[in-house]
């Protein structure tokens, strides 16, 4: 959508129209009573052109497949991206600008995904959108070489750009190296940021905090920069055609991404609070709303007023976007007609639906053979490769450990960048996400919001402390992305407590919209996946333990895995199937819990065993289900899970028990932390003859003769 830049123009009703712009978030944001006018002032011109000149969007059609993709990592900012839509024709209109950071509006304090058309992620938590973008830059490669590797470059309808605009606290922020040094290896020519280089943050002048040189190191990992420096004569001078220019050379550079360092003064052009951190995060006041209009040319006694024709002027985009989209239309009509196959893979994966009889690859684990989940889950994968195309992902250099790698599968990864032990290309399938947990996590966020394909990332759990905020992010937006989490607990074994999770699942637990998932043995890992691949609206943690575990055989008293799916599930019943205690156990702690079982039994105590691999499924579950399960009439329960008990008194009740581990781990083999630690069908029995007495179960607690 943008133009030969040697003809490049700027009318006055684009300079009126970025005046607009201006004038619209003052007024946005003095009618709110708070929120961040400044950079929206300020960037006015940037976004003004890449709306109406780069950006290749059809405002008619924002879920259009042929569009490039904006990101606004800088979300305190989102007037920048109302407005714009706004302008551009969305289903924005003025009175949704006026109402701001109200109830019920489409212009929320940042933008969310999936709320406001034409907002293409969640942003608000600085840094994550530049990972976001990284995802989406990454997914559009991957998505071409599975529909269409062989066009020539610039001429396949998979080919977009994705654009991203971030501030100063989006480049302080730690993740925003993680993901941009590896968009560098990674040579995604497709993604352009531009760096509002205003050196004002909320507490004013950056300087305070702030002194490396952004530049060099973009430069240094690998980057195309630019710079664009509005102040570089002293005086403020938007030259919109350099920047334009810039865009221009960063849309020619197909082998790297590119940065713009593109300098301006925050809050331009009010006369008193320009360049200050007041303007950063707080409305101008009346007074100097009103003699930043008067600087403008603008009447101080009109509020949200925009001119019918500069209005007109900027909707003239619509038009340029349909140009665009038909011609889109014709290039992916032809890709059709010659790649029926590849089409309808895609029609699929668009709609996100798994393919018929994909369920049959989903290998089943003969018993037996002790096996850790984590193996059992690279199994799965493996065996999913062939029928799910869609289905790719990695590691945070923890592959051999996590089992995410795909057996034959080759590397996402640049062909000079392939080495013996993964080779590849720019096409691949495995993911290499380095030591980039938080990185990560936003990228898998982008790669889903993408669109189509189906990521997932593995680490430690421990080290799901790294990735938190992008993991909340991915529920809140509701993607389905998979987080493999191994090493789940004490379990993990010599490497001592800083590896050991203590505290994490119930942490994790705690996200709304995030499925924990404990699997206890390798045929609940399987169904686990299953379940969770049939979720496209949710992101998932399948966490999985270091050391082998045994394969139950369910042939007989031992129910079906398929009982994962639900949550919680009676794996094994009391005889007569009345228990007077309740047994309640996630992953590596249920084989425990099936042998306290055979010692209570054998005492005559019927008791049943719950397999609980997913709080949340299980709340899902009709309330006669959940009673079926965990009846109300039997009081005695024990909870046993060897992380922190938090959430489980819910579950076992005021009689109830929990065994749990309330302190963190040590180094030493997994078999002597259980036992130290008092994970032992011993020390389960205990504590369900502790909660029968509790629970005023006849007969609870009273001793027995020795026969003399």
């Amino acid at each position: 959508m943008s133009g030969d830049n040697s003809t490049f123009e700027w009318s006055e009703l684009d300079r009126r129209a970025v005046d607009t712009v201006r004038a619209l978030a003052m007024d946005a944001v003095e009618e709110a009573g708070s929120g961040h006018p400044g950079t929206a002032m300020s960037l006015a011109p940037a976004a003004y052109l890449l709306f109406q000149r780069f950006l290749k969007h059809d405002p008619t059609d924002p879920d259009w497949a042929g569009r490039d993709r904006f990101v606004l990592s800088c979300g305190h900012s989102s007037l920048t991206l109302y407005i714009q839509l706004y302008l551009s024709g969305y289903p924005l209109t003025l009175d949704d600008l006026k109402r701001l950071r109200k109830w019920g509006s489409l212009t929320p304090g940042h933008p969310e995904h999936g709320h406001t058309a034409g907002v293409e992620t969640t942003t608000g938590p600085l840094g994550q959108g530049i990972g976001n973008a990284v995802g989406m830059a990454m997914a559009a490669r991957r998505e071409r070489g599975l529909f269409d590797p062989d066009a020539a470059p610039g001429e396949s309808p998979f080919d977009h750009r994705v654009w991203v605009i971030a501030s100063d606290g989006d480049i302080e922020e730690g993740v925003s190296h993680e993901a941009s040094a590896l968009a560098a290896h990674q040579r995604l020519g497709n993604l352009v940021m531009i760096y509002d280089d205003n050196h004002i943050s909320i507490e004013d002048d950056t300087a305070i905090a702030k002194s490396e040189d952004v530049k060099a190191r973009y430069a240094a990992y690998g980057w195309d920069v630019r710079t664009v420096d509005w102040t570089v004569d002293g005086e403020y001078h938007e030259n919109v055609e350099r920047l334009a220019e810039a865009m221009r050379a960063a849309e020619n550079e197909t082998s790297r991404p590119t940065l713009i360092s593109l300098r301006t003064i925050i809050g331009w052009p009010a006369p008193n609070k320009k360049n200050t951190g007041k303007i950063h995060g707080s409305a101008l006041g009346a007074d100097e709303v009103a003699a930043t209009k008067k600087v403008l040319g603008m009447d101080p006694e009109r509020t949200f007023d925009v001119d019918p024709e500069v209005l007109e002027h900027a909707r003239g985009v619509v038009e340029r976007g349909r140009k665009a989209h038909a011609e889109w239309d014709r290039r992916y009509a032809a890709w059709r007609g010659a790649n029926p196959d590849k089409a309808a893979l895609y029609d699929r994966i668009s709609r996100r639906e798994l393919p018929e009889g994909w369920k049959s690859a989903v290998p089943t684990f003969a018993p037996g053979k002790d096996l850790a989940t984590r193996a059992a889950s690279g199994e799965v994968l493996s065996a999913l490769a062939p029928v799910l195309p869609e289905l790719w992902g990695g590691s945070a250099d923890l592959a051999e450990s996590n089992n995410t790698t795909m057996k034959g599968e080759p590397s996402f990864i640049p062909e000079e960048f392939q080495t013996k032990e993964f080779p590849g290309g720019p096409y691949g399938r495995t993911l290499h996400f380095g030591i980039r947990e938080h990185g990560m996590g936003s990228i898998l966020n982008g790669i889903a919001l993408h669109g189509g394909t189906r990521p997932y990332g593995g680490t430690f759990l421990v080290f799901s402390d790294y990735m938190r905020p992008a993991v909340r992010l991915a529920a809140l937006m509701k993607l389905p992305v998979t987080y493999v989490w191994t090493h789940d607990s004490i379990g993990l074994g010599e490497d001592g407590p800083t590896h050991q999770p203590v505290e994490h699942l119930w942490a994790l637990r705690a996200i709304p919209g995030l499925d924990v998932v404990r699997p206890a043995d390798a045929n609940e890992t399987a169904v686990a996946w299953r379940t969770i691949l049939e979720h496209t609206d949710r992101p998932a943690g399948l966490v999985l333990s270091r050391q082998k575990l045994p394969t139950f055989d369910r042939s007989g008293e031992l129910a079906s895995a398929e009982g994962t799916a639900r949550g919680g599930y009676v794996l094994a019943d009391a005889e007569g199937g009345r228990p007077e205690v309740i047994l309640i156990a996630t992953g590596s702690e249920v084989q425990l819990a099936v042998a306290a079982r055979e010692a209570l039994q054998a005492e005559g105590t019927p008791t049943r065993v719950v397999s609980m691999p997913s709080v949340e499924w299980f709340e899902e579950q009709d309330d006669s289900y959940k009673q079926q399960v965990l009846p109300a009439g039997v009081r005695a329960r024990v909870a046993v899970e060897a992380g922190v008990g938090l959430g489980w008194r819910g579950y076992v009740g005021d009689a109830g028990e929990i065994v749990s581990l309330e302190h963190f781990g040590a180094s030493a083999d997994h078999k002597t932390l259980f036992e130290q630690f008092g994970f032992t069908s011993e020390r389960i029995v205990a504590a369900a003859r502790a909660s029968l007495i509790k629970a005023g179960t006849p007969g609870a607690g009273r001793g027995s003769t020795t026969g003399n």
